[in-house]
């Protein structure tokens, strides 16, 4: 059988059974465990065997998915621990599916592994037992190489960053001259950029305003690649940058196991040779002789991106960039759809760049053939794009419109970038803001903190960055941010508990366990009492602006107990946060008032006194209400009202006994006239309708003249017999007698004739309730297990 139909039937099987178990767990999920749990205790034991079973199961198929790469197998012991290790699970799910993409690439050739360069110097033994080792050469467990440099990293260090310059070469102004300190938004002196000046001077060649074709790279076999690894090599390779017009360069950092980073290797290229760099050596500063080459304005410097790699250059090896060309702003400015460099590889040389190296530690050595290779590519075809996007941008320039003149432009943003310049980090742990404070983490994250979990928060994360200065890791290696925000919310008050969130644990946590356990119930008994996080991420509150206040008065205020302070102002919005200015209304877009200004209704307000609220019940007698919000100014007549009827249905009146008979007489005509009219479309139906309007109107005509009489008849006699009656009911119909009524539970209702008989039916006690409307009927609701249509 062919293999695709082999896969196929397998996919299908997977799918089939996947398609049950989903549908399965909805329907379980969906039922009252806990109510089946305490209604039989034999339910509740299944469920906890088949929990230890499914949890089993899922601890095996972690530790198997984990064998193939540097990941650690979160551990399942029961169902909090799914939870609390979620993070993890989903960390091998993801590597899981990072491979099974790959695999599939390169099953389908989308993707084809890259054959190893000639020249390299490891040999194919090494590069193969190497590339089966971590996922994609990531972060190994080696010996620091800053342990070995001449001057070793001080992170403890706050005092202003002073460049590692000895000598300027190219100087348009001494090395002592440009090395000013400079203030900085009123903080502490910084020293001032040592190249600015050239910089700021500077004026390309010539060629790079002249269009020329592009000179084609040479093929990657016909060329070397050389690896620097002495000072001897350094040398060497600067005599012969020193005769190029352009070099194109990149570099390749590690931030993990160093707390500020480290430059780990360096590439540069000609038109016709590359290098690669090694610069985790101990003599490494001694890479300030390259400024002959990097400060030189006849040389055009061709970088991708370098906005951190210029910062770098500066901190690690006092290198600086005088002529800088970045494809970057070129991207940008020629309005490219993508600007990363494995976009330019693949539009201008068709190069697939594997992507799997970025995140690989350069810090391996010797360097595995495959990094080797990727490093390689960064520059070896970077000259080449450089002409096709330098005569690109020539097109497409304008000198005599400064907004079109493309080339200038990113000339102008490249020097922007060469004089950027690197500065320590400095941790602020009163407001949390800089560089690696915490502030920017809780502005990002959509939970909201107590009183006591911000404290937490604050103090872990202030513990952390003092953790990962003493040990030279970064703070995310020593703990990560998901891991931090589960200590603050969760707040462990035991070792169990703690070592149990801090998961993947490292080694500066570890052994430190009790040290973080302590200051995590000192920090929550604390925190009660303590500042908001809503009120310290205001940006007026007390918490940011304590720091920002002179030494003087930030002492007086720190003994005080943080303080939420604002007006009402703070509590009404301009504009929604959610919405914006959707929302306009006359009444909110008028002008606002204040306490000062007087309310004004459209309806003025009487002066009231206690005699409208003095009634017994609380509520205010009407007619007193009624004399104070009436205005003399303006006095009505009184008319005497008559009692009228008043509806109590639709369709029932009930009338006053004194009601006049030529009111009533009146009324009736009136309304006869008008609504007994009836107007249909067919004549003969609205002829059927007049006259039987006609005769209601004749009935109700005769009646109100015999109850008229016998009204009159009565008050004769009243008069006759000497006896005054203010009224009197007669009714218009006779007496009911109930002897001759039909029995209610035996009695019959005739609803005509059937076949000549009669039609009887019982009498039925509901036939009211059953004419009545019906409500609004049940809304179906889904059933457990069809919630979602599953395909095949």
């Amino acid at each position: 059988m062919d293999q695709s139909q082999d896969f196929k039937s397998l996919q299908e099987q997977i799918q089939a059974a996947l398609i049950t178990t989903t549908r399965t767990t909805g329907q379980i999920s969906s039922e009252d465990l806990r109510f089946q749990r305490s209604f039989n205790p034999e339910v509740g034991t299944a469920l906890d065997e088949q929990s230890e079973r499914l949890l089993a199961l899922a601890s095996a198929l972690l530790k198997s998915a984990v064998s193939i790469s540097e990941l650690r197998a979160p551990i399942l012991q029961d169902v909090d621990d799914v939870e609390n290790n979620w993070r993890g699970v989903v960390d091998v799910i993801d590597t899981l599916l990072e491979k099974s993409d790959t695999c599939l690439d390169e099953y389908t050739g989308v993707i084809k592994r890259k054959e190893p360069a000639v020249g390299d110097q490891s040999t194919p033994s090494k590069s193969k037992k190497q590339g089966h080792l971590g996922n994609a050469f990531r972060t190994q467990n080696l010996v620091k190489p800053q342990l070995a440099f001449e001057h070793k990293p001080n992170n403890d260090d706050n005092t202003p960053w002073k460049p590692l310059l000895t000598s300027k070469p190219h100087a348009a102004v001494s090395l002592e001259e440009s090395l000013g300190a400079v203030a900085k938004d009123g903080e502490q002196h910084q020293y001032k950029h040592p190249y600015e000046t050239e910089i700021l001077q500077l004026k390309y060649p010539d060629a790079i305003y002249q269009k020329a074709d592009p000179i084609p790279y040479l093929p990657v076999e016909s060329t070397s690649a050389i690896f620097v690894d002495s000072e001897e090599g350094v040398l060497e390779m600067l005599n012969e940058l020193k005769n190029a017009t352009e070099i194109a360069v990149d570099l390749e950092h590690h931030d993990t196991r160093s707390y500020v980073g480290l430059v780990s290797l360096m590439q540069i290229s000609t038109r016709s040779k590359d290098w690669i760099v090694d610069t985790l050596k101990p003599w490494r500063r001694n890479l300030q002789v390259l400024n002959e080459v990097f400060a030189d304005p006849k040389i055009v410097k061709v970088f991708h991106g370098a906005y951190m790699d210029i910062v770098w250059l500066q901190r690690d090896l006092g290198l600086y960039v005088v002529g800088l060309f970045d494809t970057h702003w070129a991207c940008r400015t020629l309005g490219y759809a993508g600007g990363s460099l494995a976009f330019l590889l693949k539009k201008f040389i068709d190069f697939d760049a594997d992507k799997k190296y970025q995140m690989a530690d350069w810090r391996i050595r010797p360097l595995p053939e495959e990094m080797f290779f990727y490093a390689r590519a960064d520059t070896h075809f970077l000259l080449y794009i450089y002409d096709h996007m330098r005569n690109e941008l020539l097109d497409k320039t304008n000198p005599d419109i400064p907004e079109e003149n493309r080339i200038e432009l990113v000339l102008q943003k490249s020097k922007e970038t060469s004089l950027l310049r690197y500065e320590r980090t400095i941790y602020n742990a009163e407001s949390g803001r800089g560089p690696g404070g915490w502030y920017s983490l809780l502005v990002k994250t959509p939970a909201l903190l107590n009183n006591e979990q911000f404290a937490v928060f604050r103090a872990i994360h202030e513990w952390r960055d003092k953790v990962a200065r003493a040990d030279d890791d970064s703070p995310t290696f020593v703990m990560p941010q998901h891991v931090l925000f589960s200590m603050a919310k969760l707040m462990p008050m035991d070792m169990v508990a703690l070592l149990g969130i801090a998961h993947p644990v490292s080694h500066s946590v570890k052994s430190r366990a009790g040290e973080l356990l302590s200051l995590i119930k000192s920090a929550k008994a604390q925190g009660n009492g303590g500042p908001s996080m809503i009120d310290v991420l205001r940006p007026d509150s007390v918490g940011a602006v304590a720091k920002a206040n002179p030494p003087a008065v930030a002492a007086n205020t720190a003994s005080k107990t943080l303080v939420a302070v604002f007006d009402e102002t703070e509590l009404r919005s301009d504009s929604s946060t959610f919405w914006g200015g959707a929302f306009g209304s006359s009444l909110w877009d008028g002008p606002t008032l204040t306490r000062s200004e007087t309310l004004r209704l459209a309806v003025p307000l009487p002066a009231l006194s206690s005699e409208i609220f003095a009634s017994s019940n609380g509520l205010a007698d009407r007619s007193v209400a009624r004399e104070a919000f009436s205005q003399p100014e303006e006095p009505k007549k009184e008319t005497k009202k008559e009692d009228e009827a008043f509806v109590i249905k639709r369709g029932a009146k009930r009338k006053s006994d004194a009601i006049s008979n030529e009111e009533e007489s009146e009324e009736g005509t009136s309304k006869g006239s008008d609504e007994n009219h009836i107007i249909a479309d067919d004549p003969a139906t609205a002829q059927a309708e007049n006259e039987k309007a006609a005769q209601n109107t004749a009935r109700k005509a005769e009646k109100r003249a015999k109850r008229a009489a016998k009204k009159a008849a009565a008050a004769a006699a009243a008069a006759v017999d000497g006896v005054a009656e203010a009224s009197m009911d007669i009714d218009d119909e006779e007496a009911f007698d109930y002897s001759k009524a039909d029995s209610i539970l035996h009695g019959k209702r005739h609803d005509g004739e059937e076949g000549g008989k009669r039609k009887d039916k019982p009498f039925n006690p509901y036939q009211k309730s059953e004419d009545a409307p019906k409500g609004m009927r049940r809304l179906q609701t889904e059933r457990a297990g069809k919630s979602h249509t599953f395909k095949g």
